[in-house]
C-alpha cells in the first residue's frame, strides 16, 4: 500500500489509505472487477491538476484499443466533450416510453442466473455480507478489506420507498451460491436548481475467482434496466478510478484516534523524528466534549435537524434533497451503524448545530494481533452557532469514546475548514463522483459538493 507522503501537522504519523479511501484502486461502486479492465491513470504532477487535465492525460495515455469501451457506450460525460461550452447542462438522453424499456433481464453466461436479494431475509443478508466481506474492496497491498455489517447493509439498502428489485445478485445455477452483487437505492438529488430523481448505485462486487467473466458490464446494464422500469433515468455513483467523466474529485483525510494500533497494523507509520509516545501525545483528545448542549440526536429532533440540514445543503451545487423521512432513516442514531449529535441551546432549546458519522470497519488481513480496524466516516455536519472546529473536535471525542481507531473525512462541503487544524492527514488517492445521464458543463470543486455516498 502506498504511503501517505503528506503528514498531518506537527510531524504526525502518516496514513496509508484503508479500503474505501483513495489508497485502494477502486472504491464503493466499482470493486476490483472487470467493468473497466484497462483503465489506468498516470501520476498527477504539480503543474497538471484538475479533472480536465487528469482526464485528458488519461485519454492520451491509452491506445485506441484500451479506452473505456463500456463507458463510451453509456450516456455519461465523455472526455472528448470536456470544455465544450455549447453542450447543455442536464439529461444527456431523454427518457424513453416505459413500454420500450427492455422487459426481460439481460443474458448472463449459461451457468449463472439472476437473483433478487431480499435484505429483510436473514439468510440472504448473511450471504450478501459473506460475499462482500471476502471479495469487496481491498487496499493495493491486501492488508485491509471492507467489512460492512449486516445491520449497515440493511440500513444502506432499505431507505424510504426502496425497491427490492434493485438489490441484484448473480448465483451459480447448480449450487445457488451467490457470486456477484450490485445495488441501487432511490434518492432525490438537487443539481443546481433542479431536484432530480436518481438511483444511487453501490456495492458492485464480483467473486475474486470470476473476475475474467465480464460480469460487471452486464450487471451495470441490468441495474440500469431495472431503474428505468421505475421511470428513473439518472444515477449517482463513486469510484476510485478515472472513468468518463468525474463531476468532481475528492480526497479522504484520516485522523488517528488510536495511533499505536494504526501503526502496529501498517495503516500508519511513525513520522520523521517521532517516537510512539510523542505520537500518542500528539493525537490525545480531551476526555469529554466541551460544547454546552451537545447531545445525541433523538427521534423528536427529526423536524429541527431536517430544517437545519436543508438550509445548509442549499448552498451546494449538488446535494441530496432530504425530507423528514430521509433524515429519520439516514441520520437517526443506530448502534454500530450511524451516530448523530446536535447542539441544543441551553437557553432557547433551539437546535443550532449537527454532526454525524457512520461506522465502516475493515478486516485486518494477515495480522496476528488484530482482526478489525474500526473506522468512523464523517457524514453530514452543520455549523451555525458552534464553530465548526469545535463541533468536529467534539465529534472526534465521542468517536474515540466509542472505540474507533480512525476518523475519516472527505474534503467536501466545508470540511476543509477543520481537516488540518484537527490533525487529519491526507490519504494517498482520490475518490471520483459521477452522474449517469446528467451532464454538468464544468466540473465542481469538492467544496461545491454536498453529497456523501456510502
Amino acid at each position: 500500500m502506498a504511503d501517505g507522503e503528506n503528514n498531518a501537522s506537527n510531524n504526525s504519523a502518516s496514513s496509508s489509505s484503508p479500503p474505501g479511501s483513495p489508497g485502494s484502486d477502486l472504491n464503493r461502486t466499482l470493486s476490483h472487477d472487470e467493468s473497466d479492465p484497462n483503465s489506468t491513470s498516470p501520476p498527477t504532477t504539480e503543474t497538471e491538476t484538475g479533472i480536465e487535465a487528469l482526464a485528458r492525460r488519461v485519454q492520451e495515455s491509452l491506445s485506441m484499443s484500451k479506452r473505456h469501451k463500456f463507458w463510451e457506450t453509456q450516456p455519461v460525460g465523455q472526455f472528448k466533450d470536456l470544455g465544450d461550452s455549447s453542450l447543455p447542462e442536464g439529461p444527456i438522453e431523454e427518457p424513453t416510453p416505459l413500454s420500450e424499456v427492455k422487459q426481460d433481464p439481460y443474458n448472463l453466461p449459461a451457468q449463472y442466473e439472476w437473483s433478487t436479494c431480499d435484505m429483510e431475509d436473514g439468510p440472504t443478508c448473511n450471504e450478501v455480507y459473506a460475499l462482500l466481506a471476502q471479495n469487496y474492496v481491498e487496499d493495493d497491498e491486501n492488508m485491509f478489506r471492507f467489512n460492512y455489517s449486516t445491520n449497515f447493509l440493511r440500513w444502506a439498502l432499505r431507505p424510504p420507498a426502496y425497491f427490492k428489485s434493485w438489490h441484484i445478485g448473480v448465483r451459480v445455477k447448480a449450487s445457488k451460491k451467490l457470486v456477484a452483487f450490485i445495488t441501487g437505492v432511490p434518492a432525490r438529488i438537487r443539481v443546481r436548481n433542479e431536484v432530480v430523481k436518481m438511483a444511487e448505485i453501490n456495492f458492485l462486487c464480483v467473486h475474486k475467482k470470476l473476475r475474467s467473466k465480464r460480469l460487471a458490464p452486464v450487471m451495470i446494464k441490468e441495474v440500469t434496466r431495472r431503474v428505468h422500469l421505475e421511470n428513473i433515468w439518472q444515477a449517482a455513483y463513486t469510484a476510485g478510478v478515472v472513468l468518463p467523466t468525474p463531476v468532481t474529485t475528492c480526497r479522504y483525510w484520516h485522523r488517528s484516534l488510536n495511533p499505536k494500533k494504526l501503526i502496529d497494523v501498517g495503516f500508519s507509520r511513525l513520522g520523521p523524528r517521532m517516537t510512539m509516545s510523542r505520537t500518542i501525545r500528539l493525537y490525545k483528545l480531551p476526555g469529554s466534549t466541551v460544547t454546552p448542549g451537545f447531545r445525541k440526536m433523538e427521534l423528536r429532533d427529526v423536524p429541527a435537524v431536517t430544517r437545519l440540514l436543508r438550509g445548509y445543503l442549499g448552498q451546494f451545487a449538488v446535494a441530496p434533497d432530504f425530507d423528514e423521512a430521509d433524515v429519520e432513516h439516514w441520520l437517526l442514531p443506530r448502534e454500530d451503524v450511524v451516530d448523530s449529535y446536535l447542539v441544543e441551546s441551553p437557553e432557547t432549546h433551539e437546535i443550532t448545530d449537527f454532526c454525524s458519522f457512520y461506522s465502516l470497519p475493515s478486516s485486518i488481513l494477515n495480522n496476528a494481533n488484530y482482526s478489525v480496524l474500526k473506522a468512523a466516516y464523517s457524514y453530514y455536519n452543520v455549523s451555525t452557532k458552534t464553530p465548526l472546529l469545535q463541533l468536529m473536535n467534539d465529534a472526534l471525542i465521542v468517536a474515540k469514546q466509542k472505540g474507533f481507531d480512525v476518523f475519516n473525512a472527505l474534503d467536501v462541503m466545508h470540511n476543509e475548514g477543520f481537516l488540518k487544524e484537527l490533525k487529519f492527514g491526507p490519504g494517498d488517492g482520490q475518490l471520483h463522483y459521477y452522474l449517469y445521464n446528467y451532464r454538468l458543463r464544468n466540473p465542481l470543486k469538492p467544496s461545491e459538493l454536498g453529497l456523501v455516498l456510502l
